[in-house]
């Protein structure tokens, strides 16, 4: 009987740290989205982009791998009425005619604890490249990762908000949020 508890020990000595180990490397960008919201004028405002592709390549037991980039496309941008969508799009917000996409692509995920993460990575938007750092949180949810994350953009160090828009009528800080969803593998 004893030996029998002993196999039985060592057997679940092997299977649980498998059962830790996790990847994602495939997104579902119909289930993922992208939001922001901003002040304007004293009132909070909301938005999203409707659409954007994203990699993933991320295995919870090997983080020295994992990688991730995001397209989004600008065009996409839903900001609460007609007349911002088309003001965001000119020259003066995201140039959309020679910025098309604003694209992040990882350097490096750090542990943070408890399912969470920090995110560096370079980010392009208007042909300007800044480097950044994401906080982000995954959220195991049966066989599906939930990666949940927010930046905060300044939008002077990429050139948005030119012209009569260098005031303070739209606040200097951009919060983006991000929700990405993908299935375990």
């Amino acid at each position: 009987m004893s030996i029998r508890l002993l196999l039985a020990a060592a057997c679940c000595l092997i299977v649980v740290p498998a059962a830790h180990a996790v990847e994602y490397n495939r997104v579902n960008t119909t289930a993922s989205q992208i939001s922001f919201t901003y002040n304007q004028m004293g009132s909070r405002m909301y938005g999203t982009f409707g659409k954007f592709d994203a990699t993933l390549d991320f295995d919870t037991d090997n983080l020295a791998r994992a990688h991730t980039t995001l397209h989004i496309d600008l065009t996409s941008i839903d900001a609460g009425s007609e007349d911002a969508n088309t003001e965001l799009v000119k020259p003066a917000w995201f140039d959309t005619e020679k910025f098309p996409v604003a694209v992040f692509e990882s350097t490096r995920f750090s542990p943070a604890g408890d399912n969470r993460y920090v995110v560096d990575g370079h980010l392009t938007l208007k042909g300007i490249t800044r480097e950044v750092q994401v906080p982000v949180q995954l959220k195991p949810d049966s066989n599906i990762g939930i990666f949940d994350g927010e930046l905060v953009l300044k939008r002077d160090e990429f050139g948005l908000g030119a012209g009569e828009w260098a005031d303070t009528v739209v606040s200097k800080d951009i919060d983006i949020k991000f929700k990405v969803v993908a299935p375990a593998q």
